[in-house]
């Protein structure tokens, strides 16, 4: 895969959603309060852009902090703010976008800033929502937002509600906590989205196959669909009536550096049995057939090795029966499908791998 990227290559990237006073906590790493602290290092974490925002450990911040200049540090760990009127990137109107000085995490966008008056560099909404966090700060008497760094914890400033429309929010932030990624120019390695991979499993009704397939560490995505079959469209109502010969599928996007895809098959061999011909408990039909549909080579001599080794192991009684195939087209399936589990609080058969 290639890994050049540059930001024109990530406008297609659907972008959602102060006067600083400084504050010097008395640690070196300013720490977050209790009820807001980011997950564990272990846990990996993605953004919808596509980005690993899993929070670094505090001697990986330590380390990459040691690198700044003292007024960068005095500013992004100890939560300090520059001079207004001051900062190197106010009066910036290239195109790109505004990353963190401290990990590399891309956090704002020209597309965004605006003119505030305020003598800091202004923003009305995030490069993604998730790459900014939220904590409140009430550390002067009074309640303000502070905004750090998603991955590193870096102090960026505070977010006001005084902005322009859609969002009515200011991002206020330091130009020391940021550094500028010209759009034109290829983006550092440490800028970039991950690279990702797909994979698609069969394994009786897709609703706990993906419910199971989400909490994988490594996985960034997964929705439920129908593949195998022929007919354009398919809807739940058509392969129910058996006319179409689509299989309730989950397609499985993921980050190879976190899980690998033999992970993925093993985890999947664990959710179901695989010795059922076109059923799965008491859900029958072709529908709910067993299968992996590869989509590279690579993928294929790896699931036909994992069921090889199964066939040959005493694992089961019975043969299995899971269909090998190359993917053809994915159909996402109704919107009332995605996510069905966890928003009806459904129970499922489907055992859990991790």
């Amino acid at each position: 895969m290639n890994t050049s990227i540059t930001l024109a290559a990530l406008s297609a990237v659907a972008l959602t959603g102060i006067i600083l006073m400084a504050a010097t906590p008395e640690s070196r790493i300013s720490p977050q309060p209790e009820d807001t602290k980011a997950p564990a290092p272990s846990t990996p974490r993605y953004s919808k852009a596509g980005y690993d925002i899993t929070s670094l450990p505090r001697d990986k911040v330590e380390q990459l902090a040691d690198k700044l200049d003292a007024e960068t540090y005095r500013i992004t760990q100890r939560a300090g703010t520059e001079a207004a009127f001051c900062g190197t990137l106010l009066d910036n109107k290239k195109d790109g976008i505004y990353a963190c000085v401290v990990c590399g995490l891309p956090l704002f966008s020209s597309d965004h800033k605006f003119i505030s008056g305020t003598g800091w560099p202004s923003f009305y909404r995030e490069f993604d929502p998730d790459h900014v966090a939220r904590v409140e700060d009430n550390s002067l008497g009074m309640r303000r937002v502070e905004i750090n760094c998603a991955r590193c914890n870096a102090h960026l400033g505070h977010i006001f509600d005084d902005g322009p429309k859609p969002t009515g929010e200011r991002h206020c932030l330091n130009s020391a906590s940021l550094t500028f990624l010209d759009k034109n120019v290829e983006l550092p390695p440490r800028s970039q989205p991950v690279q990702t991979e797909t994979a698609y499993f069969a394994g009786g009704c897709f609703w706990g196959i993906e419910h199971y397939f989400q909490k994988g560490p490594g996985v960034i995505d997964v929705v439920s669909g129908y593949m195998q079959g022929e007919g354009e469209n398919p809807t739940y109502e058509m392969i129910c009536a058996k006319g179409t010969g689509h299989a309730e599928t989950v397609k499985v996007v993921f980050d190879s550096n976190r899980i690998s895809y033999r992970r993925l098959v093993e985890a999947f061999f664990e959710m179901h049995d695989p010795t059922q011909l076109n059923r799965q408990g008491p859900d029958i039909g072709d529908q709910y057939r067993s299968g992996i549909w590869f989509a590279s080579e690579q993928q294929e001599r790896e699931a036909r090795e994992f069921v090889q080794q199964l066939a040959e192991s005493d694992r089961f009684s019975r043969p299995i029966v899971t269909q090998i195939e190359k993917a053809e087209k994915f159909w996402l399936a109704e919107e009332y499908h995605q996510d069905f589990i966890a928003t009806t609080g459904r129970a499922c058969h489907v055992t859990n791998p991790w």
